[in-house]
């Protein structure tokens, strides 16, 4: 059993992998960091911070947390201030 989800991505993420938007296919059941580790195996993704900030429906997750049909799941990239 597989788990395909769209993954939304923001700033350098989205702009090293081309797209606001990915879809990956991980094994069921999953967690974020299933998800996370499938984005970061496409193409371009070696480019990427390997520690990005995850989010399930609206709420930051840890890579332990399950993810179901149907969640929305955010990469949002470590920012730095100043």
């Amino acid at each position: 059993m597989t788990l395909t989800t769209a993954v939304l991505l923001f700033a350098r993420y989205a702009d090293e992998l081309g797209a606001a938007t990915v879809t990956v296919t991980v094994p069921a059941p999953a967690t974020a960091g299933d998800v996370l580790a499938a984005v970061l195996a496409l193409p371009g993704a070696d480019r990427l911070p390997r520690s990005p900030l995850i989010a399930v429906n609206q709420r930051y997750a840890s890579p332990s947390d399950a993810v179901a049909p149907g969640d929305e799941i955010a990469l949002i990239p470590p920012v730095a201030g100043g």
